[in-house]
């Protein structure tokens, strides 16, 4: 073997670990399964320099397509509608049942674990050069790599799935037994998710947020059942019970990686801009803008919607509220944003859907 080659095997060998590495830190930063893919389309054509590439995914029964995410060279885009995922040619579809493709500038390997749960495809145009064998056995290394990566996101999402519907039907359970853990109105995390991104909180964020507002209430399953169920005035005691409740959730949610992020949220929920409020006497910006978020819509809902204790409000009225109570209560920056959309067809509908 001459210096050179030698030198090309080792650039060869570099190339494949940092590949492989790659993939690695991208299954651990990548938060779902349909952005995993589009991530992946994207290495695919840097790392074997392709003109596009795609993932092909089969839904639950294997048979089926799911999902298309691709990648030209200059947007990524994901297919999932019915319609347009029938119309996938014959040999895309035959990769997806086990067949493998390597023509001068067409390469298609099936993902396979213990069954096949898709293909990877990638393409050259007719002007660029054939794929040649260190092209093969890069897509290759890149294809198990793949399938290793989105199998395990499917497990782990599937796991959340199960623990999400687990929480749920506590929450469902809860809810039947009293007033003090009320479930929210279908319109309350539309309405949290706007003011959320008028702040450019990202998908990450916002689905964190979408998680608490299931579970913030999940520690209601150690209060007495006489306490939730009880409609008038709580005393003292009682009341210090219903104050525990965001520890007692976190409590609860913490032995769960994937929902840690929204401790914050769920233990700090009930703070006050001014620091008045509990567990922390958090104030200003101490406390996540998430729970300022969801302190704003919380208040709203519970004004508008009422409580056996509380009358409820006419929705100009708890808009009034809660200007009064910015800087006080609330974040006036969150309150400010929480009005201006409020001024909005779609979101002053959101509104008006809450007290029913």
């Amino acid at each position: 073997m001459t210096i050179n080659d030698s030198l090309n095997l080792t650039k060869k060998y570099k190339q494949i670990l940092s590949a492989v590495h790659i993939v690695y830190r991208l299954v651990n930063s990548t938060p779902n399964l349909k952005e995993l893919s589009l991530r992946l389309t994207r290495l695919l054509c840097q790392f074997v320099r392709a003109n596009s590439a795609s993932i092909y995914l089969l839904g639950p029964d294997h048979k089926k397509l799911a999902l298309i995410a691709s990648f030209n060279n200059k947007i990524n885009f994901l297919v999932t509608s019915k319609n347009e995922l029938a119309e996938v040619a014959d040999k895309e579809l035959a990769i997806t049942q086990g067949a493998s493709i390597f023509e001068d500038r067409l390469m298609g390997l099936p993902l396979v674990t213990d069954e096949c749960i898709g293909a990877i495809v990638i393409r050259r145009k007719p002007s660029e050069l054939a794929f040649d064998d260190y092209d093969r056995e890069m897509f290759s290394i890149f294809a198990e790599q793949s399938v290793t990566a989105i199998r395990n996101l499917q497990y782990s999402e599937q796991q959340q799935k199960i623990i999400l519907e687990s929480m749920k039907l506590i929450r469902m359970m809860l809810e039947r037994q009293g007033p003090q853990v009320r479930g929210h109105s279908p319109v309350y995390f539309k309405i949290v998710k706007a003011i959320a991104e008028k702040f450019r909180m990202g998908q990450d964020h916002i689905n964190n947020l979408y998680y608490a507002s299931i579970l913030h209430n999940a520690g209601a399953i150690d209060v007495p059942y006489q306490v939730l169920a009880k409609r008038s005035q709580l005393s003292s005691d009682e009341f210090k019970l219903i104050r525990d409740l965001p520890k007692k959730s976190a409590e609860l949610i913490k032995p769960i990686d994937f929902l840690r992020p929204i401790l914050p949220v769920v233990l700090y929920l009930h703070e006050k801009y001014d620091g008045t409020g509990y567990p922390s006497g958090l104030k200003r910006e101490q406390i996540p803008l998430g729970a300022r978020i969801m302190a704003v819509v919380d208040a709203f809902e519970s004004m508008v919607q009422g409580r056996p204790y509380r009358k409820r409000l006419l929705l100009e009225d708890a808009l009034k509220e809660i200007r009064r109570s910015a800087g006080s209560h609330f974040d006036p920056k969150v309150v400010d944003v929480f009005l201006k959309l409020s001024e909005q067809k779609l979101f002053r509908n959101y509104l008006r859907a809450v007290k029913k």
